[in-house]
């Protein structure tokens, strides 16, 4: 690689997630891998201690260049080893492993917060984070539902934001997501219908894909069967599809939610906007498990993680599978690298 088309990569950050879970194995997995210093200009951000028992349980020895600042990766050429910022966070006696505790949830949030700063500031494109425990997070300063709410505050986010799961060249966006479902009928509204929709058709947008197939669900059983089972697909989702056909985008809908993802799965759609938070996480977590991504959608810089948890079961054990990270971590690039491109 020459020096010129390294200095034009995106600087992805990576951060070790939870420290009782199987983040800090999933990264030196990753990292071990040729092909990541070849996609990205890539900084691990993390607690030094934390990055040798991530290493040790994987059984890997992966080579890394220590550097002073997140400022420093842009400028670097021709060197095909991963950038390590060293930051104290967490002490190891403060840990227990596959246990949520403050300390763990209190360093994931400070690591996050870091390289958001460093984004803001225009030192990196993108952040892929290892798995993370939202109790350990609450016990340990988030005062948020979830990281993508404390992610939008922190970055000074007005606009629309939802989380987007993604399954190879499928993804989904949802109108409601991390809140009771006796609640989801109230944030069914068409305005939300129409941010979703544009959210992640220009999101595919800026992951490469160039005509984004976009499809809404229905709501209720049948699709309402007519309006005799829920009149929501009349009254709010088909004009929310109309508004969007109407501004330009090729939005159709709604498909019956029983049926929809058949077809995004045998490829008819590249996305599919789910109106309440399982009505896509069943199935995009059914059609694989081990190699989905959540994107933070809505944000100024590309954020992503696997969809996976922390998997506290198999925490040290070295058995964790790396292929959702890795397929996070190839979307960052991706949406890092057209962010970067955008300047």
């Amino acid at each position: 690689m020459s020096d010129s088309s390294s200095s034009r990569l995106p600087v992805v950050a990576l951060t070790l997630g939870d420290p009782a879970g199987i983040g800090p194995e999933l990264i030196a997995r990753l990292l071990a891998r040729p092909e990541t210093t070849a996609a990205a200009n890539v900084v691990l951000v993390g607690d030094p201690w934390l990055w040798a028992d991530g290493q040790q349980v994987a059984g890997l020895n992966v080579p890394t260049v220590p550097v002073a600042s997140l400022a420093e990766v842009r400028g670097r050429t021709g060197i095909a080893v991963p950038a390590f910022l060293a930051v104290d966070t967490v002490r190891p006696e403060q840990v227990q492993r596959s246990v949520a505790q403050a300390p763990g949830g209190a360093s994931v949030l400070q690591v996050l917060d870091h390289c958001m700063d460093a984004a803001l500031a225009g030192q990196i494109d993108a952040i892929c984070f290892a798995p993370l425990n939202k109790f350990a997070m609450k016990q340990g300063g988030l005062h948020h539902e979830d990281e993508l709410h404390h992610f939008a505050e922190h970055l000074g986010v007005t606009g629309y934001f939802c989380e987007f799961n993604t399954l190879g060249r499928l993804w989904t966006s949802r109108v409601s997501s991390h809140i009771p479902l006796k609640d989801a009928v109230t944030w069914l509204t068409q305005p939300r219908i129409e941010a979703a929709a544009t959210l992640i058709y220009r999101s595919l947008q800026a992951a490469g894909v160039a005509a984004p197939r976009v499809a809404v669900a229905g709501f209720n059983p049948h699709n309402g069967d007519g309006g005799t089972c829920g009149r929501e697909e009349i009254d709010i989702i088909a004009p929310a599809v109309a508004a969007l056909n109407a501004a330009g985008l090729p939005v159709v809908g709604p498909f019956p939610a029983d049926t929809i993802f058949l077809k995004a799965r045998d490829g008819e759609f590249d996305a599919v906007v789910t109106l309440y938070h399982d009505q896509g996480q069943i199935a995009i977590k059914l059609l694989g498990f081990s190699q989905g991504v959540t994107v933070q959608g809505g944000l100024p810089i590309p954020i992503t993680t696997p969809a996976h948890g922390t998997a506290y079961d198999i925490a040290g054990q070295g058995r964790a599978n790396v292929s959702a990270t890795a397929n996070a971590f190839a979307i960052a690039c991706r949406m890092g690298a057209s962010a970067l491109q955008a300047r």
